[in-house]
C-alpha cells in the first residue's frame, strides 16, 4: 500500500545533509512494512536486524559500536554485502537495544556514506527510562501516523479521487455533486475503518467491517498489553490504562475539554499527569492546549492546565466504543450526541499527520468556542469542524470579528467553495490541508 511516508525516505535517501534516520510511531502504524518496501525499491539490498524476534542481537553491539566493527558483522549476520549508497541498513524494535541506538552517532560521525534506518513503536518510552544517551543531533527524525484518508483512497483504488479533491481545494471550484456525495460515503467508510494498515487492508480485501473490528479489537488489546510491559508500576499500570480507557468518553461530553472527574470522582492533575504523559510519549493520545491568545507564536500562550486529548485513529475511537458501522454509513441519527466529537478527532489527526501543531481557542467567558488554530504559512488560521451541512456559527463569527484573520475554514459536509472569507471544505478534503507543497506521487 502506499504511503506518504515514502516520499520522505526517498528525499532522505538522496538528502546532502542526510543522517541515520530514526522511524517513530504507534505500534502497527507500518514502519517496518513501509521501510522494508523502500529498501527493496530504493537499494540494491537491505540489512535488516530486528531485536524483538531475535534479541540475541543486542551482543553484537555490547563490546564496540563502532562502524568499522559492526559493519562486517552485520553483513555476516544478514548473510549479505553491506555497501555504502548501495545498502540500507535497517534496524528494528531498536528500543530493545540501547547500544545500537547509541550507534547511529557513530555512523553520522565515521560513516556518512551509509544510509541506516532505526525504527522503534515506544521509543520515546524506552528512551526515557534507558541509561543511554539518545544520540542528539546526529539523526533524523521522522514519525509515522496511521493512513490518513488520501491513503485510504489510494488503497480503496480511488486515486484518481484523490487528484480531484486536491484540483478543488486548490481552486475552491465545487466537487460534482454526484462525486461529492460518493467521496462522502467513502470518508464515513474511512471512519469506521480508520487509518491502521491492517485494518485498511482487511476492508479491502473482505469489505467486511466485522472483519475490521477484529483487527481493531487485537490492536486495542496489543496497547493495553504495552502498558503493562512498558511500566514498572502495578499503581502506573492501572492508572495508564483508566485513563486511555476514558478518552472516548472524554470526547463524547459537549465540553470535549479534558475532566480528570471523568476518569474517577475526586481526580487530580497530580495523579494522572504521569499517565497522560506516558500516552503521548507512546504516541497513543494526541493533546491540544487553549490558546489563551491569539498571537504568535501560540505556544507562548497554551494553558498548560486546558487542554484536549484525542486518539490518533478514529476507527479505533469507533471500536473503543463500540460504534455500529451502519450508525456511522447510514447516518441513522443514532449517535448524533458522539459524530461531532468524531469528525473532530478525525480532523485532528489528519492535521497532526500534516505537521500541524493545533491549538483550540475559547473566550474568556466560555460562551464561543474554536475546534482548531493553526498556522499555515505564518497566518493563524481558525478552523471550524462541522459534522453535517449545518454551519451557520456564533463562535466563527465572533472570533473573525474579534481577531481579523487572513481566512477562515470551515470544515463541514458542504461543497468547496470561498465566500466571505470563509474557505469551505469537505471533511474528506482535510489532508489537503498543509504547510507545505502537495507530493503527488502515488497516485
Amino acid at each position: 500500500m502506499y504511503r506518504v511516508a515514502s516520499d520522505f525516505f526517498e528525499e532522505w535517501k538522496d538528502s546532502k545533509y542526510r543522517k541515520p534516520l530514526i522511524v517513530q510511531g504507534v505500534r502497527q502504524v507500518g514502519k517496518t512494512y513501509s521501510v522494508l518496501e523502500f529498501g527493496k525499491k530504493c537499494f540494491s539490498n537491505v540489512a535488516y536486524l530486528n531485536f524483538q524476534t531475535n534479541p540475541d542481537l543486542c551482543r553484537t553491539f555490547d563490546e564496540d559500536i563502532s562502524p568499522s566493527y559492526l559493519i562486517p558483522l552485520i553483513s555476516h549476520i544478514c548473510g549479505c554485502d553491506v555497501i555504502a549508497g548501495k545498502t540500507l541498513i535497517f534496524f528494528d524494535e531498536v528500543q530493545l537495544c540501547e547500544r545500537a541506538l547509541t550507534s547511529l552517532k557513530y555512523f553520522c560521525e565515521q560513516a556518512p556514506d551509509y544510509h541506516v534506518i532505526a525504527a522503534g513503536s515506544l521509543l520515546g518510552i524506552a528512551v526515557n527510562r534507558q541509561k543511554f544517551s539518545f544520540p542528539v543531533g546526529k539523526v533524523d527524525r521522522y514519525t509515522m501516523y496511521p493512513m490518513n484518508f488520501s491513503e485510504f483512497l489510494i488503497a480503496s483504488g480511488e486515486g484518481d479521487t484523490v487528484r480531484q479533491i486536491r484540483e478543488c481545494f486548490d481552486t475552491d471550484t465545487p466537487m460534482p455533486q454526484v462525486l461529492h456525495n460518493a467521496t462522502l460515503k467513502l470518508y464515513r467508510q474511512y471512519l469506521i475503518t480508520g487509518g491502521m494498515p491492517e485494518a485498511v487492508s482487511r476492508y479491502v480485501e473482505t469489505d467486511d467491517f466485522l472483519q475490521v473490528r477484529h483487527v481493531q479489537r487485537t490492536i486495542l488489546n496489543d496497547y493495553l498489553d504495552d502498558m503493562s510491559k512498558y511500566q514498572s508500576s502495578s499503581n502506573e499500570i492501572a492508572k495508564t490504562r483508566l485513563t486511555y480507557g476514558t478518552v472516548s468518553t472524554q470526547l463524547s461530553k459537549k465540553n470535549t475539554r479534558f475532566q480528570y472527574k471523568i476518569i474517577k470522582t475526586g481526580a487530580r492533575a497530580a495523579e494522572y499527569e504521569n499517565a497522560i504523559q506516558w500516552l503521548i510519549s507512546a504516541s497513543l493520545v494526541s493533546r491540544i492546549f487553549r490558546a489563551e491568545q491569539i498571537a504568535k507564536p501560540l505556544d507562548n500562550y497554551k494553558d498548560i492546565d486546558d487542554f484536549k486529548i484525542y486518539l490518533p485513529d478514529c476507527g479505533l475511537l469507533c471500536a473503543q466504543k463500540e460504534i455500529f458501522p451502519d450508525d456511522v454509513l447510514f447516518d441513522t441519527g443514532e449517535i448524533d450526541d458522539f459524530k461531532g466529537s468524531l469528525a473532530e478527532n478525525y480532523v485532528s489527526s489528519q492535521l497532526t499527520a500534516n505537521g500541524f501543531v493545533p491549538f483550540y481557542w475559547r473566550s474568556e467567558k466560555g460562551d464561543y468556542e474554536i475546534d482548531f488554530v493553526i498556522s499555515v504559512k505564518g497566518k493563524l488560521i481558525p478552523v471550524e469542524v462541522k459534522s453535517s451541512g449545518h454551519v451557520t456559527s456564533d463562535s466563527l463569527r465572533y472570533y473573525k470579528n474579534r481577531f481579523c484573520p487572513d481566512y477562515s475554514i470551515r470544515i463541514s459536509t458542504k461543497n468547496f467553495g470561498f465566500e466571505n472569507g470563509i474557505k469551505s471544505i469537505p471533511l474528506y478534503a482535510v489532508f489537503c490541508i498543509t504547510d507545505e507543497p502537495v507530493r503527488q506521487s502515488g497516485n
